[in-house]
């Protein structure tokens, strides 16, 4: 099968033998999967996320000297299911899953793995428990936001909002995005987005942002200065942001970080201190809200189409990353491995 593998520090075109799968283990066809953030920080990073990833018990990181396939944002189709596995589900279903495997010792995850492909190839292994049936109507291009738009669901359930909150996403990416939807769905307002992107302002707007902010034009801390309670999501994942909210963020507000940095940043704890801030850290989400995602899609409460900003095949992939560079031109790049 043709899969698009990251090899030596690059992205190349290449074959690999169809999976095989074992108990409990679905063999899928990849009909979409959406190329995340999370990817071009790892094949910017890849080194530094392997290093990281060795001090974090529990972890397994990737091999570099090994061939790697990206993508955890897919939806497939069965094709077929290993021996004494329950078949759920026929050949044929579409149907989206968690990006995790389920071992004896515990669930590995795939997308940065050795062990297991991800979805920029042609097939698959998914664990087969975790399959859930794409509802009938919803297309498979929108199914595979269901992950991303489940990292969004979780990150706003973590910061165990109550409804009485000015909420201020900072970054308008395909995470800040997610963020904004969940709010708006948990009707948590006014909303308060900000980013330097015309383009993701404009797309916060439709995900469901009250105000959005130019923060090379306003302060978008300051729009939220007078609220009694603020929930401030992080959602660069660059250096430095951490720090700047430390220093604009109000007195008590709480900061959920949802953006992944790579590399080593710096604090100054003592912001945090004299304002007696909150930080909370987030990943992924449950099976629960997976499973929700999924069906808020399928629901139409969000706006699916207007994230989906091209299509490639794996040919297409190594140029899909640097084209999602420039947030003025691509929001969400879906490939098609059998295009």
């Amino acid at each position: 099968m043709k899969a698009a593998i990251f090899r030596n520090g690059d992205i190349v075109v290449d074959t690999l033998p169809v999976p095989v799968p074992a108990q409990n283990q679905a063999l899928v066809k990849v009909l979409c999967c959406g190329i995340c953030g999370s990817d071009l920080h790892a094949a910017k990073h890849a080194h530094r996320m392997v290093a990281v990833t060795k001090r974090i018990p529990g972890r397994m990181p990737m091999d570099l000297d090994k061939d790697v396939v990206f993508g955890h944002e897919f939806c497939c189709e069965v094709r077929d299911y290993g021996p004494k596995t329950e078949k759920k589900l026929k050949p044929g279903t579409r149907v989206c899953a968690m990006p995790v495997m389920l071992e004896a010792d515990g669930p590995k995850g795939m997308g940065y793995s050795n062990s297991y492909v991800g979805g920029y190839a042609e097939q698959m292994l998914l664990a087969a428990p975790l399959l859930l049936e794409v509802p009938n109507g919803l297309s498979t291009d929108h199914a595979a936001l269901t992950e991303p738009l489940a990292v969004g669901v979780h990150a706003v359930e973590k910061g165990a909002l109550t409804g009485d909150e000015a909420p201020l996403v900072i970054g308008c990416g395909p995470v800040g995005l997610a963020v904004i939807a969940a709010l708006r769905l948990k009707g948590i307002r006014p909303i308060v987005a900000a980013d330097f992107s015309a383009k993701r302002r404009e797309l916060a707007v439709k995900m469901g942002a009250d105000t959005v902010v130019d923060p090379a034009k306003e302060d978008p801390y300051a729009r939220i200065a007078q609220a009694k309670r603020t929930v401030i999501f992080e959602c660069v994942g660059v250096p430095g942001v951490i720090q700047q909210m430390f220093e604009k963020v109000p007195r008590d507000a709480r900061i959920v970080v949802v953006g992944v940095c790579m590399e080593p940043d710096t604090i100054e704890p003592m912001f945090g201190i004299v304002k007696e801030l909150s930080l909370q850290f987030v990943l992924g989400y449950t099976p629960q809200e997976f499973a929700r995602s999924l069906q808020l899609l399928a629901e139409g409460k969000v706006d699916a189409p207007s994230l989906i900003t091209a299509k490639v095949g794996l040919d297409g992939v190594k140029r899909a990353f640097a084209e999602l560079g420039n947030p003025e031109q691509h929001t969400k790049i879906l490939v098609e491995p059998w295009r």
